[in-house]
């Protein structure tokens, strides 16, 4: 049985997704040098320019669902997801489900059907200067505890979320407690309510194969980051034990097309498995150094080339 099927079989069922941008191409939630002062109507305006129709949320964008309507409307973007730092695993459970059912109302109401959220427990990926791990030891871990009360949390919000047709989707993150492929599989079979938000980026630096995921959970994926890495960079990170902040700034990832990521095979998989949710474009870069609207339309125009979409 042939596993990864023929790309051109199946380019017309991903004719049925839609293509978003993550506004971290233009200004970055996490190092403010890296654009943190660009307006929002100057990033929906650029990103509408580049051929996007609907964008995730970002730290320059209102929370409120009146406002967030007004200015996605503006530039006749839709509302895709945002990003739900969880802490499942280190507070109470109310405390977490008060806190997600305000993003959660606010996705729903601007027409998202997913929810990406990620543990944030112990992470470092917002420390500028804590190295990354990428062994067993040497980086943020859950104990099996922590793991209980993880899974559990999870289930609850997966519950939640469904009650008002959406679902939850979980973000695999560089600097975080779900950063290997053994977290996430067993992540994955321990809530299986819980989606994939599949980020070929943070799966190949990790050192991991995207493919490979993309194929074992191809039934799971539910949402879609295209995201790629520049192999060197990569390798640089690890012998020298850069921080993610630093990864970053060295440009660590990039757009698909332009990195060692092979999204012609994971857009086969996708359009095998019949995913008909977004494909967001992201890559978080100095904007200095990479200027943010040309990358932007060089991400999409691979996506139309490759995706068909």
């Amino acid at each position: 049985m042939n596993l990864l099927p023929d790309f051109e079989a199946h380019r017309a069922q991903l004719r049925d997704c839609l293509v978003g941008a993550n506004p971290i191409i233009w200004s970055n939630d996490d190092f403010p040098e890296l654009a943190g002062d660009l307006s929002l109507d100057a990033i929906l305006g650029e990103m509408r320019a580049a051929g996007y129709a609907g964008s995730e949320l970002g730290h320059a964008y209102p929370r409120t669902p009146a406002a967030l309507a007004a200015a996605l409307g503006r530039h006749d973007l839709r509302l895709v997801s945002g990003w739900h730092s969880t802490h499942l695993a280190s507070r109470e459970l109310a405390a977490e489900e008060a806190a997600f059912r305000p993003h959660l109302n606010l996705l729903k109401t601007l027409g998202a059907r997913v929810a990406i959220v990620a543990e944030c427990t112990r992470c470092i990926h917002g420390a500028r200067d804590a190295a990354l791990g990428f062994g067993d030891s040497d980086r943020p871990r859950l104990d099996e505890a922590g793991w209980e009360r993880l899974n559990a949390g999870l289930a609850h919000l997966c519950v939640a979320a469904a009650a008002q047709e959406m679902k939850v989707v979980y973000h695999h993150h560089m600097g975080t407690v779900v950063q290997s492929e053994s977290e996430l599989d067993r992540l994955l079979a321990a809530v299986p309510a819980l989606w994939l938000l599949l980020d070929p980026g943070h799966l190949a630096f990790a050192g991991i194969d995207p493919v490979a995921v993309a194929r074992r959970h191809a039934a799971r994926i539910a949402h879609v980051h295209l995201k790629s890495v520049r192999p060197a960079i990569v390798a640089r990170a690890r012998c020298e034990s850069w921080s993610f902040c630093r990864a970053v700034s060295e440009g660590v990832f990039t757009i698909p097309g332009d990195g060692g990521v092979d999204f012609p095979a994971i857009f086969g998989l996708l359009a095998a498995a019949d995913y008909r949710g977004w494909l967001v474009a992201e890559a978080e870069e100095d904007p200095l150094k990479v200027p943010a609207l040309p990358k932007a339309r060089k991400a999409r125009d691979y996506v139309r080339q490759h995706a068909g979409v």
